[in-house]
């Protein structure tokens, strides 16, 4: 993680010792603790907060243009979701812009701003992840948790963007996307065909089952690769690594933002476990 990290360039004051503040803020992603009760051998608590917010998504891209550059991500992508519950110390963030004395706002507008969704069970968040081939995280939104897979797609594949190790644009493009059935829709599938991405989307049995009522009206069924599809697996496994960390298999974080950070932070994780040398040299 040393080369990704800022350097000291001589101005304003030095940075407190990056191994220090790292081993901190991988201690409350495992544990999940709150922020205040980060032990005092990791340095002040708002020094790791800090830094979390600031370096998460950054160290995350770099991590991918690396292995980009040396071709070790595979751009078969998968694309699934998973349901994290809320800790009641989630709940209770404020609107950005509200001042002491406002009038209250609806509670429920109030948790879908951070991506609390209320169902029977309570409130839940809800993370969308693409990842690549080797089961490593591409791409990631966070919504609440009883919104619809299919309405969060498009987002999904958008959020999907490497950056060229040089010059050039990002890729946003892959190979071929494999959802699972809850995916399963003509907009769906048209998005991707303009796109000149391969869908690997199983038809859902109500479906076909209307495909077939309606006989030559309903059309040829669509293209489907049942042996590519078993690959879809690596996003699931990538789930369980995931949430192996407590800060993201449950949500303590009030603010969506900061949640998000933890999966961008886990998720760097996972990218740094599994260098790029070491893919290429077993894919040989």
């Amino acid at each position: 993680m040393a080369p990704l990290l800022p350097g000291v360039d001589g101005r304003g004051r030095p940075w407190r010792d990056h191994r220090q503040v790292i081993n901190g803020l991988l201690w409350r992603l495992r544990t999940g603790a709150p922020w205040r009760d980060l032990p005092e051998r990791y340095g002040p608590w708002q020094t790791a907060y800090e830094r979390f917010a600031r370096w998460e998504a950054g160290l995350l891209e770099q991590a991918q243009v690396r292995d980009d550059s040396v071709g070790a991500v595979e751009w078969t992508v998968s694309v699934d979701s998973t349901i994290s519950r809320a800790h009641q110390h989630a709940a209770g963030a404020r609107k950005k812009g509200r001042r002491p004395g406002d009038e209250l706002e609806d509670p429920e507008r109030a948790t879908a701003g951070q991506a609390l969704g209320r169902s029977r069970g309570g409130l839940t968040t809800k993370v969308h992840l693409a990842c690549d081939g080797r089961g490593l995280p591409l791409a990631v939104v966070v919504t609440p948790g009883n919104v619809n897979d299919s309405t969060v797609f498009d987002d999904v594949m958008d959020a999907v963007k490497v950056s060229r190790g040089g010059a050039g644009r990002p890729r946003r493009r892959p190979d071929a996307v494999i959802p699972d059935k809850a995916y399963s829709s003509r907009a769906i599938r048209q998005a991707l065909r303009r796109r000149r991405i391969r869908a690997v989307i199983p038809e859902r049995a109500d479906q076909k089952a209307n495909r077939v009522r309606r006989g030559q009206t309903g059309g040829r069924p669509p293209a489907f690769d049942r042996e590519l599809y078993k690959a879809r697996n690596v996003v699931e496994r990538c789930f369980n690594r995931l949430k192996q960390f407590r800060a993201i298999a449950t949500r303590f974080d009030k603010l969506a933002t900061r949640y998000k950070a933890g999966v961008h932070l886990a998720s760097l994780i996972l990218w740094l476990r599994e260098p790029a040398q070491d893919c290429l040299s077993d894919r040989a």
